[in-house]
Protein backbone atom coordinates (compact mmCIF):
# COMPACT_ATOMS: atom_id res chain seq x y z
CA UNK A 1 0.00 0.00 0.00
CA UNK A 2 1.39 3.25 -1.09
CA UNK A 3 1.79 6.47 1.12
CA UNK A 4 -0.60 8.38 -0.54
CA UNK A 5 -3.21 5.36 0.01
CA UNK A 6 -2.39 5.40 3.82
CA UNK A 7 -3.22 8.67 3.91
CA UNK A 8 -6.66 8.68 1.97
CA UNK A 9 -7.30 5.56 4.06
CA UNK A 10 -6.59 7.87 7.69
CA UNK A 11 -8.60 10.62 6.69
CA UNK A 12 -11.89 8.54 5.17
CA UNK A 13 -14.72 9.34 8.07
CA UNK A 14 -12.61 12.56 9.75
CA UNK A 15 -14.58 16.25 8.98
CA UNK A 16 -11.96 18.04 6.89
CA UNK A 17 -11.45 21.56 6.53
CA UNK A 18 -14.59 23.90 6.17
CA UNK A 19 -15.02 27.74 6.39
CA UNK A 20 -14.32 28.00 10.43
CA UNK A 21 -11.02 25.99 9.41
CA UNK A 22 -10.21 29.19 7.53
CA UNK A 23 -11.70 31.87 9.90
CA UNK A 24 -9.50 30.05 12.64
CA UNK A 25 -6.34 29.96 10.55
CA UNK A 26 -7.03 33.51 9.50
CA UNK A 27 -7.39 34.40 13.45
CA UNK A 28 -4.08 32.28 14.55
CA UNK A 29 -2.27 34.60 11.48
CA UNK A 30 -3.56 37.98 13.10
CA UNK A 31 -2.46 37.05 16.49
CA UNK A 32 1.16 35.93 15.51
CA UNK A 33 1.80 39.03 13.72
CA UNK A 34 0.18 41.28 16.48
CA UNK A 35 2.38 39.77 18.94
CA UNK A 36 5.35 39.74 16.45
CA UNK A 37 5.04 43.12 15.71
CA UNK A 38 3.63 45.37 18.09
CA UNK A 39 3.77 43.31 21.61
CA UNK A 40 6.77 43.90 23.28
CA UNK A 41 5.70 43.11 26.59
CA UNK A 42 7.10 39.34 27.60
CA UNK A 43 3.90 38.28 29.44
CA UNK A 44 1.41 39.93 26.40
CA UNK A 45 3.56 37.91 24.26
CA UNK A 46 3.09 34.97 26.34
CA UNK A 47 -0.58 35.01 26.44
CA UNK A 48 -1.32 35.72 23.16
CA UNK A 49 0.80 32.78 22.42
CA UNK A 50 -0.82 30.37 24.19
CA UNK A 51 -4.32 31.80 22.79
CA UNK A 52 -2.89 30.87 19.36
CA UNK A 53 -1.83 27.82 20.47
CA UNK A 54 -5.58 26.79 21.84
CA UNK A 55 -6.81 27.62 18.38
CA UNK A 56 -4.32 25.74 16.50
CA UNK A 57 -5.37 22.79 18.12
CA UNK A 58 -9.13 23.31 18.10
CA UNK A 59 -8.49 23.85 14.32
CA UNK A 60 -6.81 20.11 14.17
CA UNK A 61 -9.06 18.56 16.29
CA UNK A 62 -12.11 20.18 14.15
CA UNK A 63 -10.07 18.45 11.41
CA UNK A 64 -9.83 15.22 12.53
CA UNK A 65 -13.00 14.71 14.38
CA UNK A 66 -14.68 12.05 13.10
CA UNK A 67 -18.09 13.65 14.82
CA UNK A 68 -19.19 14.91 11.76
CA UNK A 69 -22.71 16.55 12.80
CA UNK A 70 -21.50 18.36 15.75
CA UNK A 71 -18.55 19.93 13.34
CA UNK A 72 -21.18 21.15 10.88
CA UNK A 73 -23.80 22.88 13.85
CA UNK A 74 -20.23 24.72 14.67
CA UNK A 75 -19.45 25.64 11.25
CA UNK A 76 -23.42 26.62 10.69
CA UNK A 77 -22.85 28.78 13.73
CA UNK A 78 -19.43 30.60 12.38
CA UNK A 79 -20.98 30.82 8.97
CA UNK A 80 -24.29 32.36 10.05
CA UNK A 81 -21.93 35.22 12.07
CA UNK A 82 -19.50 35.56 9.56
CA UNK A 83 -22.43 36.30 7.06
CA UNK A 84 -23.69 39.16 9.51
CA UNK A 85 -20.55 40.83 9.58
CA UNK A 86 -19.19 40.47 5.64
CA UNK A 87 -22.96 41.86 4.64
CA UNK A 88 -22.26 45.07 6.81
CA UNK A 89 -19.12 45.73 5.05
CA UNK A 90 -20.38 45.14 1.61
CA UNK A 91 -23.52 47.57 2.07
CA UNK A 92 -20.46 50.28 3.83
CA UNK A 93 -18.27 49.62 0.58
CA UNK A 94 -21.92 49.52 -1.59
CA UNK A 95 -22.95 53.51 -0.03
CA UNK A 96 -19.08 54.93 -0.73
CA UNK A 97 -19.65 53.55 -4.51
CA UNK A 98 -22.75 55.27 -4.98
CA UNK A 99 -22.52 58.42 -2.84
CA UNK A 100 -22.88 60.44 -6.14
CA UNK A 101 -26.05 58.43 -7.22
CA UNK A 102 -28.12 57.04 -4.96
CA UNK A 103 -29.27 56.91 -1.18
CA UNK A 104 -29.92 53.88 1.32
CA UNK A 105 -32.32 54.13 3.08
CA UNK A 106 -33.73 51.68 5.92
CA UNK A 107 -37.51 50.61 5.78
CA UNK A 108 -39.08 51.10 9.03
CA UNK A 109 -41.83 48.26 8.75
CA UNK A 110 -39.25 45.18 7.78
CA UNK A 111 -35.90 46.75 8.81
CA UNK A 112 -34.88 46.13 4.70
CA UNK A 113 -31.60 48.58 2.89
CA UNK A 114 -33.29 50.23 0.35
CA UNK A 115 -31.23 51.78 -3.01
CA UNK A 116 -33.13 54.92 -4.04
CA UNK A 117 -31.94 57.22 -6.34
CA UNK A 118 -30.72 60.92 -4.94
CA UNK A 119 -33.62 63.34 -5.43
CA UNK A 120 -33.94 65.95 -3.44
CA UNK A 121 -37.41 65.94 -1.42
CA UNK A 122 -39.73 63.67 -0.25
CA UNK A 123 -40.98 60.68 -1.98
CA UNK A 124 -43.39 57.65 -1.43
CA UNK A 125 -41.44 54.31 -1.60
CA UNK A 126 -42.69 50.94 -2.09
CA UNK A 127 -40.45 48.52 -0.12
CA UNK A 128 -39.76 45.12 -1.81
CA UNK A 129 -39.41 43.24 0.53
CA UNK A 130 -42.79 44.08 2.41
CA UNK A 131 -44.37 45.46 -0.39
CA UNK A 132 -45.65 48.59 2.36
CA UNK A 133 -45.67 52.35 1.11
CA UNK A 134 -43.29 55.01 2.80
CA UNK A 135 -42.16 58.41 2.50
CA UNK A 136 -38.14 58.76 2.53
CA UNK A 137 -36.66 61.89 2.55
CA UNK A 138 -33.51 63.04 1.37
CA UNK A 139 -32.04 66.35 1.72
CA UNK A 140 -29.09 66.09 -0.42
Amino acid sequence: MSFRQRIAQFFYGRYGIDGLYYGLLVMILILWILRVAFLDSIAAGVVVYILETVLLFWMLYRCMSRNIAARQRENQLFTSFFKKIKIFFVLQKNKIRDFKTYRYKTCPHCKATLRLPKRKGTHAVICPRCARRFDATTRI
